[in-house]
């Protein structure tokens, strides 16, 4: 699933090309999307809000989607071929030269502003964990709120805590922070457990602002082999309800009780 940082390259690329220009046509695979009352509005702006991708038009009406394991936006020159076929694309946006298409989303709905107001997916997120300045106090307050024997490894995929975060960057924010991911919530610190959302936050953005290669992984994806501070072989297991895979290094990230 695209992580926060994605979501936020998405965005700022929709708004480069869209935002200030008129809608020009629309088409659409989705059952029951009115895409035709987008045409003659102004597209206002373009936001990411964690996971979920909002585009907003001068009616006050919202196109929110939610790209999950398959879905993607990707913007052409008018008659520049496509990178995916017709057939993938469930919303296609024309404004004037550009052409913004939106594929195999599972989500992709129109809202009306008082359903915007009161969306159960959106009313709930935590403080996106890109915005600026990071609210890590309420961040603190909203984990506070969730079983002290939660694991800090789940807690970071808790939407309704901080938005944004998924496993690649859960695992690095973890290593970065030298906490294990099975760590009780409840047994960091108030500044251990701010500071962990900062690594997060900090490791995202230079994600999004970077240029060229990504930077190397730290632990994510290197099960069994080395840790890139110390050396030791990374293990990984699956965890929480939906079993995601966490990765880390025993040597850097000991379990509790074993010299944290």
């Amino acid at each position: 699933m695209p992580e926060g940082d994605t979501l936020a390259r998405t965005a700022a690329t929709l708004r480069r090309w869209l935002a200030g220009r008129e809608v020009t046509a629309a088409e659409t695979r989705v059952d029951g999307l009115a895409a035709g009352r987008l045409v003659g509005r102004y597209v206002a702006e373009v936001e990411a809000l964690g996971k979920h991708l909002l585009v907003r038009f001068d009616s006050g009406h919202a196109l929110h989607t939610h790209l999950r394991m398959t879905g993607s936006w990707h913007v052409y020159p008018e008659g520049r071929p496509w990178r995916r076929p017709p057939s993938q694309a469930r919303l296609v946006l024309r404004c004037g030269e550009r052409v913004a298409v939106c594929c195999n989303a599972p989500v992709v709905e129109l809202l009306t502003p008082e359903a915007v107001a009161v969306h159960p997916a959106l009313v709930r997120l935590g403080p996106d964990v890109l915005g600026r300045p990071l609210d890590t106090a309420g961040i603190r307050r909203r984990a506070r709120r969730r079983p002290a024997s939660l694991a800090l490894g789940e807690l970071l995929l808790d939407q309704h805590v901080v938005a944004g975060i998924g496993n690649i960057w859960r695992c690095e924010a973890l290593h970065v922070a030298g906490l294990h991911p099975w760590t009780p919530q409840g047994e960091a610190n108030d500044v251990e457990l701010e500071a962990l959302m900062m690594h997060a936050a900090r490791l995202m953005h230079a994600s999004t602002v970077g240029r060229g290669r990504p930077a190397p992984r730290r632990v994510y994806d290197r099960a069994g082999r080395p840790c890139r501070r110390c050396g030791a072989l990374v293990v990984a297991r699956r965890q929480g309800p939906d079993a995601r895979t966490s990765y880390w290094c025993p040597k850097c990230q000991p379990a509790a009780g074993a010299g944290r």
